[in-house]
């Protein structure tokens, strides 16, 4: 449908039926042509692609006849409305160097644009702009805006699996830059101008203004910086490795926008593409069937949306890849690829959400860095053989292969975990009026009472001992080497599985997350409050019942920090052990997930009481009561994960 379809018609359309000499098109010449089934009125992709193909080869000679400056009289106006002006310029450039790569890449960073551009219009009329371009084209948001006719004619080109597909075909990798017929590029560069003009009449009927959406930043670069050494060898490495994509000269990677683009989107789709369909030929699956193939990443019948990442291809097939890849492998494709809480880069980038010129460079290395590896693990080409044993490559396929997730929740609940015990352990650190200076104001005591939090909390302890792992095993001193910050480092930076978690998985992490946060925000009105308060006190400005107030906080902190921490042990140990939950039956899965959300309770309200507006620590000594008990109930009837994965191994 892409490489021939649009050529099978010969004709001819002169350019002024299209266009008029000041750039205005007419979009009843391009409407005209797309079909109809007679049957049902439904569109028929195959005839309209057939009809469109002269149509968008003329509309091509045209932009090759006109100069830079000629096309930015005549355009640039109508591209305003993309808030993409000069990336679209960029693309008529490219167009006039003919070059595969530069035009194929082009034409990504063009339905990017517009994808976003397209959302922007329709939240002048809707709410949630929908996810997928499919939908997005579809709407009838779009379709009040700029006509029904109209929006078919985008369906050929980008807006379904039926038609062109433009947009999927080449963001997923399937397309070579070679096999992208230029025409459609200048052809869609003229659709989004006509797009500009129509909006304009819109906009002046209803009298509103279009608000472009911001676009997204990434932020921790730090965490995503996975890889070694410097990236201008893996650079050139790549450009070696990767035939089908460099086509485009060294010398225009010094454009940023193409440099990040370059690198960012010629690496790993087509590499693990490859390597997708290589694993499928090893099966005996028939990988040049294109049904199948379309079934994979655009499923027409199907209920699942599959790709290269998942478990299953289908409810009989097992995906391989997976187990070609290994487990560091896919977790790498999975932070930067698929989980929600990290960069996904693709997505972003495909559907326009990222600004091309300010994205990091950062992360197009590392992408790069990791698509070179794949491509030296399953690379047999002789001339491989002198860049595999190059200095720069065996570091990155060190990284490569020892690589754990860092966006997965497993991961991400690792980190808060860690975070809020450094808050906590910051406690001792607090300042905190002398006793002789609470002795010298009548009326003040310290309470001698021990919390009974305190010695059910070490109870609790001597019990959890004898689930740590072994070369962890703690015999004395429970409270502080047991509660140690030291140990909580260690037990995190054990391993855990992280791929194709089960549901019941991923519903404790919710929970366990949700418990970290509240207690980090315990601790934080901790500190702060502590902090405040000495300050008061040492300027005197404390009336008689905030002075008994702060004493009670001050008792308070003795039982708390050891508490939160029991709770932030007891979260990583039963996270080491969280996949033993398949191995609960239903009434007991049900048990344990009451018991987790009464924790969560506990530490919810924990946070209301020592808020600054509620400062009920007596309050809270009795809700930390209650809570133990629960806690070292529990614990007593063995329905911990902990103590099932202990009973799993002893059996």
């Amino acid at each position: 449908m892409v490489c021939k379809l649009g050529f099978e018609i010969e004709d001819s359309h002169s350019v002024n039926s299209i266009v008029s000499e000041n750039g205005e098109v007419c979009w009843r010449t391009v409407t005209d042509l797309v079909h109809y089934r007679e049957s049902d009125q439904n569109m028929d992709y195959i005839k309209s692609v057939q009809l469109l193909g002269p149509l968008c080869e003329s509309v091509h000679l045209h932009l090759q006849s006109l100069t830079m400056e000629q096309f930015e009289v005549q355009y640039s106006l109508w591209f305003q409305w993309t808030n993409c002006t000069e990336l679209l310029l960029e693309v008529f450039a490219a167009l006039d160097s003919m070059e595969a790569t530069a035009i194929a890449l082009s034409l990504m960073k063009l339905t990017s644009c517009l994808e976003r551009a397209l959302g922007d219009v329709f939240l002048l009329i809707g709410k949630d702009c929908p996810f997928l371009l499919r939908d997005l084209l579809a709407s009838q948001e779009l379709a009040a805006v700029f006509g029904q006719s109209v929006m078919n004619v985008l369906r050929v080109f980008i807006g379904s699996p039926y038609g062109l597909n433009l947009r999927n075909i080449l963001w997923h990798g399937f397309a070579s830059p070679q096999e992208i017929p230029a025409k459609y590029c200048s052809m869609l560069l003229i659709l989004t101008a006509g797009l500009g003009q129509l909006l304009k009449i819109y906009l002046l009927q209803t009298e509103t203004i279009l608000v472009h959406r911001p676009y997204i930043a990434f932020t921790n670069l730090k965490e995503l910086d996975i890889f070694p050494g410097k990236y201008l060898i893996v650079n050139k490495l790549f450009l070696k490795l990767r035939k089908d994509f460099t086509d485009l000269r060294w010398q225009r990677q010094k454009n940023k926008t193409h440099y990040i683009i370059y690198k960012l989107l010629a690496a790993p789709q087509c590499t693990l593409l490859c390597i997708f369909l290589l694993v499928l030929y090893l099966l005996g699956i028939p990988t040049l069937n294109f049904p199948h193939l379309i079934n994979i990443y655009f499923p027409l019948k199907c209920s699942k949306v599959y790709t290269m990442l998942t478990k299953q291809l289908n409810d009989k097939e097992i995906n391989q890849l997976p187990l070609i890849l290994g487990e560091p492998s896919m977790e790498f494709l999975w932070d930067f690829l698929n989980h929600q809480e990290g960069p996904r880069v693709r997505d972003h980038l495909s559907h326009g959400e990222i600004n091309l010129n300010e994205f990091p460079r950062e992360i197009a290395n590392q992408i790069l860095a990791f698509s070179v590896t794949l491509l030296c693990r399953f690379s047999e080409v002789e001339e491989l053989t002198a860049l595999k044993e190059h200095t720069a490559i065996e570091p990155l396929i060190g990284c490569a292969s020892c690589y754990r997730s860092r966006f997965h929740p497993i991961a991400r609940l690792k980190k808060q975990v860690l975070e809020c015990m450094k808050s906590i352990s910051s406690w001792p650190e607090l300042p905190i009026v002398p006793e002789e200076q609470i002795q010298e104001i009548p009326g003040l005591e310290r309470s001698a009472e021990t919390s009974p939090c305190i010695s059910m909390t070490t109870e609790i302890l001597s019990q959890l001992q004898h689930h740590l792992p072994q070369n962890c095993y703690i015999l004395d001193d429970l409270m502080n080497n047991l509660l140690s910050e030291k140990l909580l480092v260690e037990l995190c930076s054990m391993h855990i599985c992280t791929l194709y978690c089960t549901r019941s998985v991923l519903e404790i992490l919710v929970v366990f997350r949700k418990i970290s946060t509240q207690c980090h925000q315990v601790s934080d009105q901790v500190i702060a409050g502590t902090e405040m308060r000495y300050k008061q006190w040492i300027n005197k400005i404390l009336r008689s019942r905030q002075r008994h107030n702060y004493l009670r906080m001050l008792n308070s902190i003795k039982f708390l920090s050891p508490v939160l921490r029991l709770i932030l042990m007891l979260i990583i140990l039963e996270l080491i052990n969280i996949h033993t939950v398949c191995e609960k039956n239903p009434c007991d899965y049900q048990q344990y997930i009451k018991f987790l959300k009464s924790i969560l309770q506990y530490t919810e309200n924990l946070v209301t009481y020592t808020s600054p507006e509620k400062n009920k620590w007596d309050e809270s000594m009795e809700l930390t009561h209650k809570a133990l008990i629960k806690i070292r109930t529990f614990s007593e009837r063995k329905l911990t994960l902990m103590q099932l994965a202990t009973q799993v191994k002893l059996s």
